[in-house]
């Protein structure tokens, strides 16, 4: 049998449609220094506005990929939030809140020094999330690999995610009680 060109019309639309499609299926992952370093800027950032106590710089820098916590949303945007929390949704964080959580946190988290140890992607997020290790020194004494999550928003800034708190105020001479 032989292909006449009514007949190859379609099989060649079909072939270049399943090519476009395949085309669309790939995921690339960029790996390089350069997100690295946008991280960890954006960390010591952090690091420095906690020791300052600017809450709204921390909170500007601590967030989810969504975006910061900072950005609780507008009125009408808080309004809905507040009638989708009726149904079982999340309610609106307010600005208060927000404040009150970096100010906890820039209490744990007082320093005199830091330094960047090393960094490793988190598993299952792809090119969208980092942990950085952090040596920090309380009180003159060193407090070795605090982990960092960092997240990529989709706007590519990198936030603070999560904070190993709990190994931070484990630290001796924080007022731990000892039983003897």
């Amino acid at each position: 049998m032989q292909l006449t060109t009514a007949m190859w019309q379609p099989r060649r639309s079909l072939l270049v449609l399943v090519a476009v499609v395949a085309a669309g299926c790939t995921t690339v992952v960029q790996r390089g220094p350069g997100a690295g370093v946008v991280a960890q800027l954006s960390l010591e950032r952090f690091l420095q506005a906690s020791n300052a106590r600017d809450l709204e710089g921390m909170a500007r820098l601590f967030g989810t990929e969504s975006g910061p916590s900072w950005d609780t949303g507008s009125t009408l945007g808080c309004a809905f939030k507040m009638i989708g929390s009726w149904f079982g949704g999340s309610r609106c964080i307010q600005k208060h809140d927000v404040e009150v959580r970096m100010d906890a946190i820039a209490q744990i988290l007082r320093h005199e020094d830091y330094r960047m140890v090393r960094e490793e992607s988190v598993a299952g997020r792809m090119n969208r999330a980092t942990r950085v290790y952090v040596d920090l020194t309380v009180n003159g004494q060193v407090l070795s690999e605090i982990p960092f999550v960092m997240v990529r928003t989709g706007g590519g800034q990198w936030l603070v995610e999560e904070i190993d708190l709990e190994r931070v105020m484990a630290r001796p001479g924080r007022g731990t009680t000892v039983i003897r």
